[in-house]
């Protein structure tokens, strides 16, 4: 089925992280640690917002809304590798694939545009403080999250069209561990240029270089707010309110600069395919121990909450 061109595909063959089986247990429990640790990390953030009234403000709503984007990539993504272990099944379906690649790449939008709307929250916190209770009351802070969710939902509905068109393929095996859309395309031997213009104005315009410009914005000004205040207390203190939220930032977009700014080629498909487990294992684990290691509120908040 690999050298033939196929006029319908009725599943995939995920190859997963490594072929050779005596790894296959070490790639079983290690991702199995790296799931549980996710679930943890950011389950204990969502707890620890929605208990304690201190962490009831926009930053920790926005927080825990990055959490639960968190949680549900690393499930749509990670499942893969531990359902392929248990069932000894390397197949999944075409239907089960297209719902993986939809809310696979929502996912991954909603976390840079809640990283902007943070980035937003930062810059008037830090450069408009009479104006942040007006600005970010909860009100306007939930009326931005739905719009989030529902933009990076809707958004990706026109890919998934185009892509359930898709009549030829070359194989239906997918060097990766889960089904990404970059993959899937380059499998097909139907014409996609409509998809690839798409995906590369909408996409990379609308659901990346606008938030990065947006984010990247912010900075600048929260960077010369903070330039401008006189004492090195001050400033430390200024800095570090957002320090969290920046390592976050530069992390998330390095990888996925990485993992789809570069052309797939066969030569660097397990590069990629290793900025992608870094991307849905190894961050969704640092965001919640950056912003616990690095934020006062929520160490203090953790402590109040053991200590009772």
């Amino acid at each position: 089925m690999d050298e033939i061109n196929q006029t319908t595909v009725t599943f995939f063959i995920i190859k997963g992280i490594s072929d050779v089986p005596k790894v296959q247990v070490l790639i079983f429990l290690l991702v199995l640690l790296i799931y549980l640790l996710t679930l943890g990390g950011n389950m204990t953030i969502l707890l620890l917002v929605c208990l304690d009234y201190h962490l009831h403000n926009p930053m920790y709503f926005f927080l825990c809304n990055l959490s639960i984007v968190d949680i549900c990539c690393s499930t749509v993504t990670l499942h893969n590798i531990l359902i392929m272990f248990l069932t000894g099944s390397d197949r999944v379906s075409f239907s089960t694939c297209m719902a993986q690649i939809y809310f696979f790449s929502s996912f991954t939008a909603n976390e840079l545009l809640m990283l902007t709307a943070m980035s937003y929250d930062r810059y008037m916190a830090i450069c408009k403080p009479l104006h942040y209770r007006v600005v970010m009351r909860m009100k306007n802070c939930y009326a931005l999250a739905v719009s989030i969710w529902a933009l990076t939902f809707i958004d990706i509905i026109p890919y998934m069209v185009l892509i359930a068109k898709l009549s030829c393929y070359k194989s239906n095996v997918i060097n990766h561990f889960f089904c990404d859309i970059m993959f899937v395309i380059k499998l097909s031997c139907s014409d996609t240029s409509a998809l690839d213009t798409l995906f590369f104005t909408e996409s990379l315009f609308l659901l990346s270089l606008t938030p990065f410009l947006l984010t990247f914005i912010s900075y600048l000004f929260i960077i010369a707010t903070i330039l401008k205040i006189r004492s090195s207390s001050g400033r430390w203190k200024a800095f570090y309110t957002c320090s969290s939220h920046l390592t976050v930032v530069v992390l998330l977009y390095s990888t996925l600069s990485c993992q789809y700014l570069m052309p797939i080629a066969v030569g660097n498909l397990d590069f990629n395919k290793g900025f992608s487990l870094f991307n849905t294992a190894a961050v969704p684990i640092l965001n919640p121990i950056i912003y616990s290691l690095k934020n006062e509120d929520v160490k203090a908040a953790l402590k109040r909450k053991i200590t009772l």
